[in-house]
């Protein structure tokens, strides 16, 4: 049997992305799962989300910048913030295929003992009744999801699945009772972190550079 490898927030980082699948040793039997944003900030958009369409070990939810890029694509009014533009710039030569690829992208990845999504899971609330705003942006349970003060969500959840998740970068993978965050800040210039589900292990490369110096507190 393979191993389960869940990897936090690539953002573009291909080249920290091959560096921690050298480090995990990725057999032909391991299956690796993204946590979501794929794409936006990084260099490298167009070689992660060819990995991740060429190789059917790999799959991923959708992330909140990777759902910005396929709602403008279908024609819906959003605007778009500087990184999304440059990435939508770059990918726009092969607009179709990538375009299909984020259309095809779940909100939820269930792993039987563990959900995977991008940013968070209402606590209380029925999985099918999930809304798309909190499992892209969700952080604390204020009123306004995507504030970094309050309450956090996994503090609070309390579901019968562990939750991997992103989306809130931090220097070192965030453990909750039923949570785990996996988004370490490589593309600020921190480090790129995998779970692997059967081992609870946790395996990071160091991110090559900071890409995008980050605007808020990597915290």
């Amino acid at each position: 049997m393979g191993r389960t490898i869940v990897v936090g927030d690539i953002h573009g980082c291909y080249d920290e992305l091959i560096d921690l699948l050298d480090r995990v040793a990725l057999g032909e039997d391991d299956r690796v799962v993204s946590v979501g944003d794929l794409i936006v900030k990084g260099e490298k958009n167009r070689e992660v989300l060819d990995l991740f369409i060429w190789d059917n070990r790999f799959s991923a939810v959708v992330g909140n910048h990777d759902r910005a890029l396929r709602r403008s694509w279908k024609g819906e009014y959003i605007r778009l913030k500087r990184a999304q533009r440059e990435a939508k710039r770059e990918l726009e030569p092969e607009r179709e295929r990538y375009a299909s690829y984020l259309n095809s992208l779940p909100f939820i990845i269930d792993l039987n003992s563990h959900l995977v999504v991008h940013a968070g899971l209402r606590p209380g609330v029925a999985l099918d009744r999930q809304s798309p705003e909190d499992l892209t942006e969700l952080r604390t349970l204020g009123s306004d999801r995507t504030s970094r003060e309050g309450t956090p969500w996994y503090e609070v959840y309390d579901g019968e699945q562990t939750v991997l998740f992103g989306h809130w970068p931090a220097p070192e993978p965030r453990r909750a009772r039923r949570a785990i965050g996996l988004d370490t800040g490589c593309v600020y210039g921190y480090s790129l972190t995998a779970y692997v589900i059967e081992k609870d292990e946790f395996i990071s490369v160091k991110a090559r550079r900071a890409y995008d110096p980050p605007k808020n507190r990597v915290g």
